[in-house]
């Protein structure tokens, strides 16, 4: 987060470098120790160097950032050149990450049409998250009325990753997990609960007996 493309601010790359010196680095495509870093923002072509040299492992910018943002590759680069979201997934897998695109509420998922359906893989996603909260603010209520995008995305592209992030919990996961979504993102529930290791469990069973 970055304060302009939500209207708040959270750790950066230093943290990841931090947090990834105490955790190995996955032995599979989305297996343990995955680091998957949700860009926030609105510049997000300027930080795939940062995050990649940080250890991410797959990096999420948002759809409305790329068609909205320029080719500068580091944070204090100017450009006049914009990107766009093909572009910019080519731009993350030439870096040696796997990349996610994410979408707001109001976004129509249909807008992913047109990239997950591109004949060039370079510049196909590896994942697509749907925001089932307006980007921001941890502890906010699942939003159900996203399930349709899910579901779409699901019966259009059966072997996708697909992601949801916001409100997830017991309560919820299961609404999900139905609807198609196969990575799952919780925080106030795991990091709220008296036994996150519970809580996790639970999300994870709720996706595997789906499969």
């Amino acid at each position: 987060m970055d304060g302009h493309f939500v209207p708040n601010m959270t750790f950066g790359a230093p943290v990841v470098t931090k947090i990834r010196s105490h955790v190995d680095r996955p032995a599979q495509a989305f297996g343990k120790g995955t680091f998957d870093c949700h860009m926030m923002i609105s510049e997000p072509k300027k930080w795939v160097k940062e995050f990649q040299k940080a250890g991410c492992d797959l990096y999420c910018f948002h759809y409305e950032a790329a068609v909205d943002s320029t080719a500068a590759e580091s944070p204090e680069a100017q450009s006049e050149t914009k990107t766009s979201p093909k572009e910019m997934i080519k731009y993350i897998h030439d870096q040696g990450m796997r990349a996610g695109i994410a979408i707001k509420p109001k976004t129509d998922v249909s807008v992913l049409y047109d990239i997950l359906d591109n004949s060039n893989k370079e510049e196909v996603p590896d994942m697509a998250l749907v925001m089932t909260v307006e980007p921001g603010f941890g502890g906010q209520k699942f939003m159900p009325d996203m399930m349709p995008k899910v579901e779409a995305l699901r019966k259009r592209y059966p072997e996708l990753n697909i992601e949801v992030d916001g409100g997830l919990s017991e309560k919820t996961i299961d609404t999900a997990a139905d609807a198609g979504a196969n990575v799952i993102v919780a925080g106030s529930a795991v990091f709220g609960a008296q036994d996150p290791r519970h809580v996790i469990q639970i999300l994870r069973e709720a996706v595997e007996k789906r499969r």
